[in-house]
């Protein structure tokens, strides 16, 4: 079956992450995506490692499925004009250089639009187009640190700390990607192609939501909790007999329940405890009054029991047992397949499930330059 996407062309002169996250989507989606690099091949993530499968890098092949690559140098007018040219038959251009790069290359939106008025033209950078900060790079670390993410990420006595992925690239991966679709399905009804600006920083300080929003209401710098809501008590980790798991109590009914669980269906009538804000106000009483007894026991006893009362909770597993989660193999979530020189290499799949047009893995991962042949790129500009 075809794709949601088989009918559109993208031309992706991105690299590293968040451009190629968004195109491998698109892809998925069933997407005609033209990688474009300059000779050699020139997406950092093919050389950062280890580990490296025949020297390939797992890095970038966690985001580049899915894509067709061709070489070219756009430093010469040969190079520009083969870009023109596949503009011309294209729905989607991405890129993520530098503010005022493509100008340089003659290749701005207002020169490419005059090829082709349908264009949908997505520019990523670290801080937007406009505004003080345009000229500066913007690398996902940098950016967590400026967003306010780090500053409310991990523990009182931890100081502040990253997410363990590059989560700002991913955010504005996942925005690139649904503006082009949004773009796209303005463009059906306007016939117009437009120029999208997009940058980590706001992606990043989007992804504040309700902290975000406590801030803006309250004035009161939020603190870091760790494995603590902010907003919802109990809702963090508990420690068991034999290691640890999540609780995630989200209304008063659950908390009743818990506490009969746990033997203690008189925390659940304590006019302290009764009610979610009070429970937030009186944090520090409940969370040791509830660990004590969850030390008792082990995880798996936990669990059940929750499982059994519907109680939101769940083992906080590592990758060797989330690779193995039955739910995820039901779900196909780690897929397969063969690259030329890589030999066969596993990837994460798509959360994407579609009843008619589904996603597909088509392509691996490419080699830098392996379809120049295909799209007639010549030796003396590639």
């Amino acid at each position: 079956m075809a794709g949601a996407l088989t009918h559109i062309r993208v031309l992706d002169l991105s690299r590293v992450l968040a451009g190629p996250y968004c195109t491998m989507i698109l892809g998925d989606l069933g997407a005609e995506v033209i990688k474009v690099e300059a000779p050699g091949g020139s997406d950092e993530t093919r050389k950062w490692g280890p580990p490296f499968q025949n020297d390939v890098s797992a890095y970038y092949l966690c985001a580049n499925r899915n894509k067709k690559s061709i070489t070219i140098n756009l430093k010469t007018e040969e190079g520009i004009a083969v870009i023109k040219e596949l503009v011309a038959e294209s729905d989607v251009i991405i890129h993520n250089f530098k503010t005022g790069t493509m100008e340089k290359f003659g290749l701005d939106y207002a020169t490419l639009s005059d090829i082709n008025p349908q264009l949908i033209y997505c520019s990523i950078t670290g801080f937007g187009e406009t505004g003080p900060y345009k000229a500066l790079p913007g690398y996902d670390f940098i950016i967590q640190a400026m967003s306010g993410i780090m500053s409310i990420t991990g523990n009182a006595d931890s100081g502040p700390q990253k997410m363990g992925v590059a989560i700002t690239d991913i955010l504005t991966g996942l925005y690139a990607c649904i503006g082009i679709q949004g773009a796209l399905l303005e463009r059906s009804q306007s016939g117009k192609g437009q120029k999208l600006d997009i940058s980590l920083y706001e992606s990043a300080v989007s992804a504040l939501v309700n902290i975000g929003s406590n801030y803006l209401m309250s004035g009161e710098v939020p603190t870091r909790l760790g494995n603590h809501h902010a907003n919802i008590v109990p809702y963090q980790t508990f420690e068991t007999f034999d290691g640890e798991m999540v609780i995630a109590v989200g209304n008063d009914q659950q908390f009743k329940t818990l506490c009969a669980i746990l033997g203690k269906p008189e925390y659940g009538e304590d006019e302290r405890f009764r009610t979610n804000p009070k429970r937030v106000a009186h944090r520090t009483e409940l969370v040791p009054l509830l660990q004590n007894i969850f030390k008792t026991k082990p995880t798996e006893y936990w669990l059940n029991q929750c499982h059994e009362s519907n109680i939101p909770c769940g083992p906080i597993q590592q990758l060797s047992d989330v690779t193995q989660d039955p739910q995820l193999l039901a779900r196909n979530m780690f897929v397969e397949l063969m690259h030329p020189t890589a030999g066969p290499i596993k990837l994460i799949g798509s959360p994407l499930h579609f009843s008619r047009t589904p996603v597909s893995f088509r392509q691996h991962p490419p080699i830098a330059g392996e379809h120049n042949v295909q799209f007639g790129i010549n030796k003396s500009y590639s």
